[in-house]
């Protein structure tokens, strides 16, 4: 059955609803994220906005204290679902390593053999705005990554404009979720503010009601006290993210580049000016994503990588050295088998012909147990005394091959 990519998808991340959303491994963390948003937002309806509905004039112009809250807090997760539930600006891996990249090299071992190998360059260089990016090599991926890009430990993907993996929204901040991402931190910053200061407006107003202290009042309302302590909590964290990355826009950074690359070194290509880096980030219109997580998956046919002509000498030449070696070993083999005829055509010598004063010594094959080595020496001895007595309708064995000493096993 044919596969979605979504369903063979190769990174670590979750997805939703066929595909159509897609969060990172750690997407667990988003529920706990809405929970440190919607919680402090219901107490702060119940226990503080439903005593300030009449405290404004005209009577009903209270109701706003409790409507922007809500309204605010709404319009606070559909950020942070554009955050989390879309692709951050995954670039498509590679089923192959680039062909056009590829290095066929050859290295010689110490006993002197060549074997051959291909390499891809770990890094490239690039021209980005007249300056000189260099660009890696992505082994997971198979690609060299663009300008910004970076892979991703957690998420298992290469991201462009790669910023930084946000555990409190599940998912990485990249080039096409980045906005939504500042625009999330920024709001809750904002939603801080109007709860701290409504909760504290509130004190106030128990002060003038009553005519007491500071701590009656804290005593009589401790709801407000405890948001005004989880408010200025939050504000240190979202306030500060907001503060942050105000300076990285400004300076056309990522979260990534600021940490990594002291600032001596740190590459300016990418600086346009603080109002045009605003521009960038706000007034772009969002690239659409290079992955169809709902299309169907599509085999590739086999891929064949044909190496260089040195490879080709180097095969080449090792066949040649084995059909020397097969020579060699057929060359030996014709040998063993002319000295076997010899030896049978020394035992049906002429018995009248070899009875002389000298003395006759038979050879018994079934006593000889010569080794491969010295048995070819014996029989090449023996073929060349062998035709010194030749004569007619019979064969001689010279005197000193008889007398030869014949070992046994």
């Amino acid at each position: 059955m044919t596969q979605r990519v979504y369903q063979a998808w190769k990174g670590s991340n979750k997805f939703v609803f066929g595909g159509r959303l897609i969060f990172g491994p750690d997407a667990r963390s988003v529920p706990l994220t809405v929970l440190l948003i919607l919680v402090p937002v219901v107490l702060f309806c119940v226990f503080v906005a439903r005593h300030l509905l009449h405290e404004f004039s005209p009577h009903n112009a209270g109701y706003a204290i409790l409507v922007v809250p809500i309204l605010f807090t709404v319009y606070v997760f559909i950020l942070l679902s554009f955050t989390s539930a879309r692709d951050p600006g995954i670039v498509p891996r590679n089923s192959h390593p680039p062909e056009e990249d590829l290095r066929y090299e050859t290295t010689v071992s110490a006993d002197g053999r060549q074997t051959p190998s291909v390499q891809i360059p770990r890094t490239k260089e690039v021209i980005v705005n007249g300056t000189t990016v260099r660009v890696k090599y992505c082994d997971t991926c198979m690609l060299y990554r663009p300008p910004r890009c970076s892979h991703c430990s957690i998420c298992n993907n290469c991201v462009e404009r790669f910023d930084h993996h946000c555990p409190w929204v599940g998912q990485c901040i990249g080039l096409r979720n980045y906005r939504y991402f500042f625009m999330f931190v920024s709001s809750a910053t904002l939603l801080c503010v109007y709860v701290f200061s409504m909760s504290a407006f509130y004190i106030n107003i128990i002060m003038e009601h009553q005519r007491g202290t500071v701590w009656m009042a804290m005593r009589e309302s401790p709801w407000a006290v405890a948001l005004m302590i989880y408010c200025f909590i939050a504000l240190w964290f979202v306030g500060g993210l907001t503060g942050f990355h105000s300076y990285l826009i400004g300076t056309n950074q990522t979260t990534y580049e600021n940490f990594r690359y002291r600032p001596n070194s740190r590459t300016v290509a990418y600086n346009r000016g603080c109002a045009n880096n605003f521009m960038e980030v706000f007034c772009t219109k969002v690239k659409p994503s290079r992955n169809n997580f709902r299309a169907f998956v599509e085999e590739e046919p086999p891929r064949v990588v044909t190496l260089p002509t040195i490879v080709t000498n180097i095969n080449k030449r090792s066949a040649e050295a084995e059909d020397e070696i097969g020579s060699r070993r057929q060359k030996v083999e014709d040998d063993l088998d002319i000295g076997d005829d010899l030896m049978n055509l020394s035992q049906r010598c002429n018995p009248a012909e070899t009875s002389n004063d000298q003395p006759h010594q038979t050879l018994d094959i079934d006593q000889l147990a010569l080794g491969v080595a010295d048995r070819a020496a014996t029989i090449r001895t023996e073929t060349r005394h062998g035709s010194w007595g030749r004569r007619s309708g019979s064969w001689d064995i010279a005197a000193d091959v008889a007398n030869s000493n014949v070992r046994e096993s």
